[in-house]
């Protein structure tokens, strides 16, 4: 293997950096021109009582006993109160938007980079763990634009600590808390990566989840309370058993710890 001097790396780092602008900014500018009806059917789709969660609660409620439905003709109506605050939502959702659909190429790009230091068994591990990250960063984002952000957006749209004060929710407030939470659960669904890289390099085992996993529910279950302030048992159930599950799927990721690790 040919050694390379640190300005050799650096004119490859420079390269690899170019190609993920490129495809990043080529992505951009497809979804600037069709942000439009992104917006409509995708990015508001939360702010009416027709969107799939919406529809998908109250059609188990009216299963369980007891569940009461949202019900409700549940509208947000969303104002702009910045002169060039759309032409800024615009743009930036469109790069946002084009870094999440571009991820496995950004990923790929930056593995060219890494790979050439790597032997051919750590290759494969990383090919892996390359498949891995990427479909659960994408059921990351699946989980918090189809069940966090609904949720948080429905109770605190119609929440308020007086009728006498309506609520008006603006395009950047709304904008914001949505890229957020879906950001936010793609990256906590890198968790079970997280640990399976921990676990092969030999800082976390499997006896270290069964230990905590009392204290890791108490967490989890407040960490849902936060993400859901609704106060019913069904809505905090939705948000806390992905958590765990993502806990569970870490544990079985992680080796066992050896004999000699005991013994230490």
């Amino acid at each position: 293997m040919k050694e390379m001097s640190f300005w050799e790396h650096l004119d490859d780092l420079r390269a690899v950096l170019i190609k993920i602008a490129v495809v990043v900014v080529a992505a951009a500018v497809v979804l600037f021109v069709f942000m439009p009806d992104i917006f409509d059917r995708v990015i508001l789709a939360p702010c009416t009582s027709d969107f799939v969660l919406y529809r998908w609660i109250d059609s188990l409620a009216a299963m369980i006993p007891g569940m009461p439905p949202l019900g409700g003709d549940f509208h947000v109506d969303l104002i702009n109160i910045q002169l060039a605050s759309q032409l800024y939502i615009h743009l930036s959702t469109s790069f946002w938007l084009a870094v999440v659909l571009t991820f496995p190429f950004i990923l790929y790009f930056l593995w060219t980079f890494v790979a050439p230091a790597l032997y051919q068994n750590e290759r494969r591990g990383v090919r892996k763990a390359f498949l891995f990250g990427v479909t659960m960063f994408y059921a990351g984002v699946a989980v918090g634009y189809v069940l966090v952000f609904p949720i948080i957006l429905r109770f605190l749209a119609d929440y308020h600590v007086s009728q006498l004060v309506p609520n008006q929710v603006s395009l950047d407030s709304y904008m914001d808390n949505f890229l957020m939470m879906v950001f936010f659960m793609g990256v906590v669904f890198e968790l079970p990566l997280l640990c399976w890289l921990l676990g092969n390099i030999g800082v976390l085992h499997r006896d270290f989840f069964a230990k905590y996993r009392r204290h890791a529910i108490v967490a989890l279950v407040v960490l849902a309370a936060m993400i859901t302030p609704t106060g019913d048992l069904f809505t905090l159930s939705v948000v806390f058993l992905p958590l765990y599950i993502l806990y569970e799927t870490s544990a079985l990721l992680v080796p066992k710890a050896t004999p000699e690790h005991d013994s230490v």
